[in-house]
């Protein structure tokens, strides 16, 4: 497993300096703060102090197949993955009159639909060749497209950027006309799934830490859907808590002891 420490005016400085001695990117890594960067006072002569990181490798894990899949043939190609019965899709709720449920799944429909069509387009307009997944995600309560195929990480951009920024307009595009609304999630490569468990072995790593040190860690600033990922994992443990400081977009989380 690779280690570095890394030193700079910002968390963001010290962590691009790690990954350019690692010759990896940001997705790959799991970033621990050792030491928040301190602004100097007395005009800039004395108190100053630069960021501290420390960047770990981690191992890429094997993919799991999918259960099965059909090829359509169109301008982006498009893999339908069956799920298995325990991963259906549910039924709405029985009490829903018939002709309420049948309106909610043409909905539905038409707003997957839309969102496939702006994807193909864009990605017409790129010239790149995207292979897309198309699946319900339980846990997540939505329609999942997963993107493959070369040169993908321009759609992933810097700490997932760019991924999120496409699925905001994915989702705009797909309940422009919709009443009730339809959750869509773009993955490309696995990255969200990846970055999900990276964070899950982050989050207890660092507990046991604060829990053996008894001094309090603060990671590095995330999006809201990362931080909620951390608050979770922690939830359930009784001699920590967690909570968010900063404005966006430096939010980050701090891990302490109750």
């Amino acid at each position: 497993m690779q280690v570095v420490e890394k030193s700079g005016k910002t968390v963001e400085e010290a962590v691009a300096a790690a990954l350019e001695e690692l010759q990896t990117t940001r997705d790959k890594v799991q970033v621990e703060v050792v030491t928040e960067p301190k602004k100097s006072s007395l005009f800039g002569l004395i108190g100053g102090r630069d960021a501290k990181v420390k960047v770990t490798v981690v191992e890429a894990e094997a993919e799991t197949a999918p259960v099965a899949v059909e090829v359509v043939a169109e301008s982006v190609e498009e893999v339908v993955v069956v799920q298995s019965a325990t991963k259906a899709e549910p039924e709405p709720a029985s009490t829903t009159a018939p002709v309420d449920k049948e309106v909610a799944a043409q909905e539905r429909e038409a707003a997957v639909a839309a969102a496939k069509a702006f994807l193909q387009g864009l990605f017409a307009k790129m010239k790149m060749n995207v292979m897309m997944e198309k699946f319900y995600d339980p846990e997540e309560e939505g329609v999942q497209f997963k993107l493959h195929g070369p040169g993908m990480g321009v759609l992933i951009g810097k700490h997932g950027q760019t991924l999120d920024s496409l699925q905001y307009l994915t989702n705009l595009v797909a309940n422009k006309h919709t009443k009730e609304r339809v959750r869509i999630i773009i993955d490309v490569e696995d990255y969200r799934k990846r970055r999900r468990e990276t964070l899950v072995r982050l989050a207890e790593r660092l507990a046991d830490k604060v829990k053996r040190t008894g001094e309090q860690v603060a990671l590095e600033p995330m999006n809201p859907y990362e931080r909620k990922i951390i608050h979770m994992t922690l939830q359930n443990d009784r001699s920590l808590t967690t909570y968010s400081e900063g404005d966006e977009p430096y939010r980050k989380v701090v891990i302490t002891l109750k």
